[in-house]
């Protein structure tokens, strides 16, 4: 099969378009022929060696952690899914993953594909959405009538964060740059912030939830304009614990791990309507180092879609 692979940690240079063994089928695996995956930034922190400590591989890797695509075969053991079967997961991050023609994902991790969106949206949604359903939903519990201001909300986990947030009845809040306006205001947001050209505190006020998707100065200045008894939660760096008590908030990290559940109540929000994938750019496997340039940049809107393969 075609992959994308690293031999060495380093620069975009180090991604190989290239021939690799198909992967083995172990008794709990499913085989997926990838149709859609994406680019997300733990893709580049684990190509130039940011994470090597954290998730062990063995060189060569194929990274890719998002899946949109078809079961080919199914392990001895699997019971839920079938070949022929449209599925899309967010994999184990210490196997190898998806910038492959195939990948095998544990059918603990997979879910079936909504249906009413390609396997290129479909491809862009696990990981993102699993992290906006951690936050909003597993740890904020949003719940309707509260105010929840998501920071970066025209990027790929904030889009879907402030998708989610809203179709739980609470009033939303969405900062991005005036560039970004029109499409932030598309997901239904309540109100829009420039964050260039509005200081946070001046303009808002009684957050009950922060969904921090950018850090440093950011994360600091949100917990001015928090109503007591609220939390911020952060995809990007442990909200420090002194400070929160210090105010009377709370804080929470969340770390994504593959989540199938998660995945299941997404794909029914997405065939109601209620949630929809925003895919700002789309490249082939073999222009993976492109796609790479414009995740780190940090200009992209919504997803970087990777086409692998046909439906």
């Amino acid at each position: 099969m075609k992959a994308v692979r690293i031999h060495q940690y380093g620069n975009v240079d180090t991604l190989r378009y290239e021939d690799a063994d198909e992967p083995m089928v172990r008794s709990d695996d499913v085989l997926i022929r990838v149709v859609g995956t994406s680019v997300n930034p733990i893709d580049w922190k684990v190509r130039q060696g940011h994470l090597k400590e954290i998730i062990p591989h063995r060189m060569p890797i194929v990274l890719g952690w998002d899946v949109s695509g078809v079961v080919a075969e199914i392990g001895a053991k699997v019971s839920k899914f079938k070949v022929g079967d449209c599925v899309y997961a967010r994999p184990d991050a210490e196997r190898d993953g998806t910038y492959a023609e195939f990948i095998t994902v544990r059918e603990t991790e997979i879910a079936m594909k909504p249906q009413t969106i390609s396997h290129i949206e479909a491809g862009v949604l696990p990981l993102a959405g699993i992290a906006a359903w951690e936050a909003i939903v597993n740890v904020a519990k949003v719940s309707a009538g509260q105010r929840v201001l998501i920071h970066a909300a025209s990027g790929g986990v904030g889009s879907i964060a402030a998708q989610l947030a809203k179709s739980r009845g609470a009033f939303v809040i969405g900062t991005s740059s005036a560039a970004n306006r029109a499409l932030v205001e598309s997901l239904g947001v309540d109100e829009f912030i420039d964050y260039r050209a509005q200081h946070l505190p001046d303009v808002t006020s009684n957050i009950d939830v922060v969904f921090d998707t950018v850090g440093g100065q950011t994360q600091n200045e949100s917990w001015s304009v928090m109503s007591r008894g609220g939390i911020l939660v952060s995809i990007v760096s442990n909200p420090p614990e002194d400070e929160a008590k210090k105010l009377g908030l709370r804080g929470a990290f969340v770390f994504i791990k593959p989540n199938a559940p998660a995945l299941e109540e997404i794909a029914q929000l997405v065939d109601t309507g209620k949630i929809r994938p925003i895919v700002g750019a789309e490249f082939g496997l073999k222009e993976i180092k492109q796609a790479h340039g414009l995740s780190e940049s940090g200009r992209a809107k919504g997803k970087i879609a990777i086409y692998v393969g046909q439906p």
